[in-house]
């Protein structure tokens, strides 16, 4: 590869011999830990969170608050759910008074359809709705660090309580629309999310469990991450490593994928904040 070659693919991003190189490493692996591929949903008394497939440490940290790194976002996020924001001068605690009482089981229903503008919204964006409708504050950025720490406190309300997400008959077209997507295979490696998460659970791709992708804990501390994120920043990574164009924050299709990947999950405890590797 000459000079001009080198900056082309520098510059674009793209590599097709290495591309080739880890598009043969995935799928030899899936194909190598699979005896049988497509092997369709897993049946919902198979179901098992992402906190089965963890290492005794990595459990450990989880179940240890104090050792959490997640509840550090929580106790952020209590702080920030009594201070006044925006013109109107309010704080979510003058609406919804102690969280431990009115937000007890609401993540756990999440994403929930929205009748004024008649789609489903993730609980980040109902927190925001909330700002925008009354608080007259300005909404937080995605993945920013007071939106993860609200949304994680409001869910550790939740811990232990059944996800009921997708029991809205409303929220039916949207959560066909999660399947298809799930099931869609998508990017250069032409991969779909069911290739791993139904096919080939309980294996390992990077030397990391290959999980039934269960959202019982988010928003959840990644230690490849060193922080807490949400479900839409691990899906868009999950695109990534396929080579596909992953949709921006809060895109239509995002809302949809995790509403049915909390659908599937329903009647699991919720674990927020959860602790993967």
């Amino acid at each position: 590869m000459d000079r001009r070659q080198r900056l082309f693919v520098h510059r674009i991003g793209i590599d097709h011999g290495r591309m080739n190189f880890w598009r043969a490493i995935v799928l030899a692996a899936l194909a190598a830990t699979a005896p049988a591929l497509l092997a369709g949903e897993i049946p919902p008394d198979a179901r098992r969170s992402g906190y089965s497939f963890m290492g005794p440490d990595t459990r450990a940290m989880q179940d240890d608050d104090s050792s959490n790194p997640g509840m550090l976002f929580v106790l952020d996020g209590e702080a920030l759910w009594t201070k006044k924001a925006g013109s109107a001068h309010k704080a979510c605690a003058d609406c919804h008074g102690d969280a431990r009482s009115s937000m007890k089981g609401i993540a756990a229903r999440y994403p929930a359809f929205d009748k004024a503008l008649a789609r489903p919204v993730t609980l980040d964006q109902r927190i925001n709705l909330c700002r925008a409708n009354h608080q007259q504050a300005a909404p937080l950025p995605y993945e920013s660090r007071d939106v993860l720490a609200l949304s994680a406190f409001v869910a550790h309300q939740s811990r232990g309580v059944a996800i009921t997400a997708g029991d809205d008959p409303q929220l039916k077209p949207f959560v066909e629309q999660g399947r298809n997507l799930f099931m869609q295979r998508e990017g250069q490696l032409n991969l779909a999310c069911t290739n791993c998460h139904d096919d080939n659970f309980e294996k390992r791709l990077a030397g990391s469990p290959i999980t039934q992708a269960q959202p019982t804990g988010y928003p959840l501390y990644r230690l490849e991450w060193q922080t807490l994120g949400s479900l839409e920043r691990r899906l868009r990574s999950c695109m990534t490593g396929v080579r596909a164009q992953a949709y921006d924050y809060g895109a239509p299709e995002l809302v949809a994928l995790e509403l049915y990947l909390m659908s599937r999950a329903r009647g699991m405890p919720m674990e927020t904040p959860a602790v993967r590797p």
